[in-house]
C-alpha cells in the first residue's frame, strides 16, 4: 500500500520535491513511496544514470518498473516534477538519444527534464539544446540546463547564454552547491529573466571551497550537507530567485541511515530554510549556520 503524500506546500508556499540523488539507492517506484511517506509534495526521477557507477535499471519505455512507478504516483497524489539526466556530449543525436526519456517522462507526468552540458563546442551545445527543447515541447516537457563547475557549462553566465538561444521556453536550473562553488552571487540571479527559473535545487556544503576538482566533484555528487547545515548563504540565494517555483532537495549525505530517515531530514531542513527566506527580519549578519 502506498502512503498518501502529506502535502505541506502551504507551510512555506513552495512545492517541495525529493531529488533522486538524495536517496540514489532507491529505484523510481521506491523513491515515490519514500517521498510520499516523508512529507514531500513532488518527486524527481533519474531515468538515465549520470555516471557509470550508478545502477542501470529498466527505466526507459513502458517497462514493469515504469508502470509500477506510475501506479504509485497516481495512488500517492505526488507530482512528478522532473526526469533526468540528459547529457549533451560531442556525438549527441538528440532524437535518437533522448526521445525515450521524454516519452517515458510524459507517460509519468513530468513537466521538466534536467540537462547537463559536456560538449566543449559551445555552439554545438546550443544547437543540440535548441533541438532538445523543441523535442521536449512535443511531449509537454520543458528542458532545464543545469550549470556545474566541472562541466562545459560551468556557471550561470554560460548557462544563460545557451538558454537565450533556444527557440521555445527553456529553463536555467540553479543548484545551490554549483551556484556557490562557481562563485555566483545573488545579483547575477536577480538579473535573470524570471521565466527562466522553473524550479530550484537546494542543499548545503562546507563554507571552505574544495581544494581540487576531484574533491569538488565528489562533494557535489555524494557528500553534500542538509540545507542550513553548512556555509552556503541559501537565504540570499532563494531571495534572489522567484518565490513561487518548486524547490527540489538534492542532498546526498555520507550516512548509513535508512532512506526514509534521510529524506525526512531533508524535507524538514529545506522547509526551515524556506521559512527563513520568507522571514523579512532575517539578515545574513545573524546567520547561525
Amino acid at each position: 500500500m502506498v502512503m498518501l503524500a502529506q502535502h505541506r506546500e502551504s507551510d512555506t508556499g513552495r512545492l517541495l520535491s525529493l531529488a533522486p540523488l538524495t536517496v540514489l539507492e532507491l529505484d523510481p517506484a521506491e523513491l515515490v513511496t519514500c517521498a510520499a511517506a516523508t512529507g514531500f509534495d513532488a518527486v524527481g526521477l533519474r531515468l538515465i544514470p549520470a555516471t557509470d557507477q550508478e545502477p542501470v535499471r529498466p527505466t526507459i519505455g513502458m517497462t514493469a518498473l515504469i508502470r509500477e512507478t506510475r501506479r504509485r504516483l497516481d495512488d500517492s497524489g505526488l507530482r512528478l516534477l522532473d526526469v533526468e539526466v540528459v547529457r549533451l556530449v560531442p556525438d549527441t543525436d538528440v532524437r535518437s538519444d533522448f526521445e525515450g526519456i521524454l516519452e517515458t517522462g510524459a507517460f509519468l507526468g513530468a513537466s521538466e527534464v534536467l540537462v547537463t552540458g559536456y560538449d566543449p563546442d559551445h555552439q554545438r551545445t546550443a544547437d543540440n539544446l535548441a533541438e532538445l527543447s523543441l523535442l521536449a515541447a512535443e511531449y509537454g516537457i520543458t528542458a532545464n540546463v543545469e550549470p556545474m563547475p566541472w562541466t562545459a557549462v560551468r556557471n550561470v553566465h554560460e548557462g544563460a547564454a545557451l538558454v537565450a538561444q533556444c527557440p521555445v521556453p527553456t529553463g536555467l536550473l540553479i543548484d545551490a552547491i554549483h551556484y556557490d562553488r562557481a562563485g555566483t552571487g545573488p545579483g547575477e540571479l536577480e538579473a535573470l529573466p524570471r521565466e527562466w527559473i522553473r524550479y530550484i535545487q537546494i542543499c548545503d556544503a562546507p563554507a571552505e571551497q574544495p581544494a581540487t576538482m576531484t574533491e569538488l566533484i565528489h562533494q557535489g555528487r555524494c557528500a553534500r550537507l542538509l540545507p542550513g547545515a553548512g556555509g552556503i548563504d541559501l537565504v540570499s540565494m532563494l531571495r534572489a530567485l522567484p518565490d513561487d517555483v518548486p524547490v527540489s532537495v538534492e542532498a546526498p549525505l555520507h550516512s548509513d541511515a535508512p532512506a526514509t530517515v534521510r529524506a525526512a531530514l531533508a524535507a524538514k531542513s529545506a522547509r526551515d530554510v524556506l521559512a527563513l527566506a520568507a522571514d523579512g527580519s532575517w539578515s545574513p549578519l545573524y546567520r547561525s549556520a
